[in-house]
């Protein structure tokens, strides 16, 4: 009797102690929230109730004060300095507040900090430089994730393909989504070592309009890939729901993505990314205010196992096929300008409201489009600057398309011609 009764107390004591853990983790996930939303009355109150909030940390190792200095929100930076945090707290990358401050040029924050006796130091300096990180030391992967930290117990499948998975799960607390790949493609020698390679890659890309990787599992089975989790779900799924987007929407997130582009496009290590779709653009949150581009290397992870042809099927749908490069569905020699191609299909589908050649099915479409046709032009958002940019970026021949620092500039200037939002309602019955 005594025995099971003492069980029976441990496991209360264990799901006590279960339920403190979720609460120090969702009030750590609050103060975190709450100092990204300049929301100074919550973070105070969530510091009244628990001091020790003020040294949280996120899955990057970043306090709310690094948040607080990343954008410049001077009234949740003085409360949190009133609790004691600790002004010189450094993230993964080695980085303090005011070095993000800086990074972020926040002048009001950055005499804040340094009146605090903050430093401006990191590993690579302010937040937003896009220096490439160092390799990782094979020996000592401050990427590599213990799968037991993963918490697969209320996952969602987000989406899945023929290598495998991604879900929607928890990692130290914090939604993250997880790539798992299949199996038997975890068991193939040229599959790991493509993968590795991948990741090795990977770790070195940190830009605001590029989906965050966080880690990986490369030494147990399944072979998975950690990245932040963005709430606000896809573009297709964005523009199914919406249909077309004023052109100042439009371009507003087509800035988004050639920033994120020219960003992978940048010397010395580019990388092309092969598969750019609006299922590979992810909105940040509900609000669709800032968009990341994510979801590439798939396509050259498995390329090793596959003919070129069924590279695209690999990474999701061949859907890819719709926003396919002509040079590529020859299987001819291609460059970065395979992606400038893509881009100006997800222009065209932004302002069209429907897919480009939305009646073929998308190897078709993707024929189609290598014999020399191209979508129609019916919006009436496509201003006569922006056809112009549209058409030179799907160029038959690549060395017309434009690189995307030179989308940008256009892109800009295009965007300071345009009427205010609601002139253009009577366009979107």
């Amino acid at each position: 009797m005594s025995g099971s009764a003492g069980s029976s107390g441990r496991s209360a004591g264990g799901e006590r102690e279960k339920k403190k853990e979720k609460a120090r983790v969702s009030r750590t996930s609050q103060i975190l929230w709450h100092a990204h939303q300049n929301d100074v009355a919550a973070v105070r109150k969530l510091l009244e109730e628990d001091r020790s909030l003020v040294k949280a940390r996120d899955y990057d190792n970043r306090t709310p004060l690094h948040v607080a200095a990343l954008h410049g929100w001077i009234d949740v930076a003085k409360c949190l300095l009133e609790y004691d945090a600790d002004v010189n707290a450094q993230d993964r990358w080695k980085n303090t507040p005011l070095a993000d401050a800086e990074g972020a040029r926040r002048s009001p924050m950055i005499e804040l900090l340094k009146s605090h006796g903050g430093l401006s130091y990191g590993q690579n300096g302010s937040h937003f430089e896009q220096r490439p990180l160092p390799p990782p030391l094979p020996n000592k992967c401050d990427w590599e994730i213990d799968p037991n930290e993963l918490d697969f117990s209320g996952s969602t499948l987000i989406g899945k393909g023929s290598f495998g998975e991604i879900l929607r799960a928890c990692w130290r607390g914090t939604p993250v989504a997880i790539k798992r790949i299949l199996p038997n493609l975890s068991d193939d020698k040229l599959v790991v070592q493509d993968f590795r390679h991948e990741v090795n890659l990977l770790v070195k890309l940190r830009h605001p309009n590029i989906v965050q990787f966080l880690g990986a599992v490369t030494e147990k089975k399944p072979l998975m890939l950690i990245t932040e989790y963005l709430r606000g779900g896809d573009l297709h799924q964005h523009l199914k729901e919406k249909g077309a987007l004023s052109p100042s929407t439009a371009i507003s997130f087509a800035l988004d993505i050639a920033r994120g582009m020219a960003y992978l496009h940048s010397e010395p290590n580019v990388v092309i990314h092969r598969d750019l779709k609006p299922r590979n653009v992810l909105l940040v949150n509900t609000s669709a205010d800032h968009l990341k581009v994510g979801d590439f290397g798939l396509s050259k992870l498995i390329r090793a196992q596959q003919h070129s042809h069924d590279v695209y099927k690999l990474t999701g749908e061949t859907g890819s096929y719709r926003y396919m490069a002509p040079e590529v569905f020859k299987h001819r020699k291609y460059d970065k300008k395979v992606d400038v191609f893509s881009f100006a299909m997800i222009l065209y589908e932004m302002l069209e409201g429907e897919p480009p050649m939305s009646n073929c099915e998308p190897y078709e479409a993707a024929k189609y489009v290598a014999e020399g046709h191209r979508p129609m032009f019916r919006a009436k958002g496509y201003t006569p600057e922006l056809r112009e940019l549209t058409d030179q970026c799907w160029s038959p021949d690549m060395n017309n398309r434009p690189p995307f620092l030179e989308i940008l500039k256009r892109l800009e200037k295009i965007k300071e011609t345009l009427p205010s939002d609601h002139h253009w309602h009577i366009f979107a019955s």
